[in-house]
C-alpha cells in the first residue's frame, strides 16, 4: 500500500487540491451576495416655513347691544360675531345702517346705532374710518384693503396673495414689498394701517 501511495502521491495530492478547490467554489456560490454599502451624506431636511398663528381680536362693541363691552373674538371674525358676543342687538338697534359682514381688526370699535340716532361718534362698521382706527394688513380681506387710499381691487388682492405666500407682515413698512406699492402709496396709507 505504501508503494501505491508513493506511486500515486502526485495524483492524490492533485485530487485533494481539486476537491478543496471545488468545496471553496461551492461555499462561495451558496453564500448570499454582500449588501451594497450605501454612503449617506445626511443633510437635515428643510423645516417647513413657520407660519404665524393669528392672534385673537379685541373689539369694543357699543351702542344698541345688550351688553356693551370689550370682547375677545377669534381671528377672521366679522361685525355680526361682535354684535352676537355683546348679547345681540337691542330692540331699538338700527342694523340696516351697519355692514354685519365686514371683517374686524384688532382694537376696532363697533358701534351699533339706535333707530333715529344721527351719527355715531366712532368708526362705523360700514367701512367709513374714524380717527385712530387702523386696518390690520395681516388680517384684512381684499374688500377692507380697498378702503385705503390708492389701493384698488387688483392691488388689494396682491396684498392678500403676498401675505399668503410670504406670511404676515412684521412691520407696516413691509407692505412696500408688494408689487405696485411704492414710497408714495405707502405715505398715503402709513397712518391708516397696522400689523396687529
Amino acid at each position: 500500500m505504501e508503494r501505491w501511495i508513493e506511486r500515486y502521491r502526485g495524483i492524490l495530492f492533485f485530487g485533494f487540491f481539486v476537491l478543496a478547490l471545488a468545496a471553496i467554489i461551492l461555499f462561495q456560490a451558496r453564500r448570499p451576495p454582500p449588501q451594497p454599502i450605501l454612503l449617506s451624506t445626511s443633510t437635515a431636511l428643510p423645516s417647513p416655513a413657520a407660519t404665524a398663528t393669528p392672534r385673537p381680536l379685541r373689539v369694543y362693541v357699543s351702542g344698541a347691544v345688550a351688553q356693551p363691552d370689550v370682547y375677545t373674538l377669534p381671528p377672521d371674525s366679522i361685525v355680526k360675531d361682535a354684535v352676537l358676543a355683546a348679547g345681540g342687538p337691542t330692540s331699538d338697534a338700527d342694523l340696516d345702517r351697519i355692514n354685519l359682514a365686514l371683517s374686524l381688526a384688532n382694537g376696532q370699535q363697533v358701534h351699533v346705532p339706535r333707530v333715529g340716532e344721527e351719527s355715531s361718534p366712532v368708526q362705523s362698521p360700514t367701512g367709513q374710518r374714524g380717527s385712530g382706527v387702523r386696518i390690520n394688513i395681516n388680517t384684512a380681506d381684499a374688500a377692507d384693503l380697498e378702503l385705503l387710499p390708492g389701493i384698488g381691487p387688483a392691488l388689494a388682492q396682491r396684498i392678500v396673495d403676498y401675505r399668503q405666500t410670504h406670511g404676515p407682515f412684521a412691520r407696516v413698512e413691509d407692505i412696500m414689498e408688494v408689487s405696485g406699492i411704492g414710497p408714495g402709496t405707502f405715505e398715503k396709507i402709513r397712518e391708516l394701517i397696522a400689523t396687529e
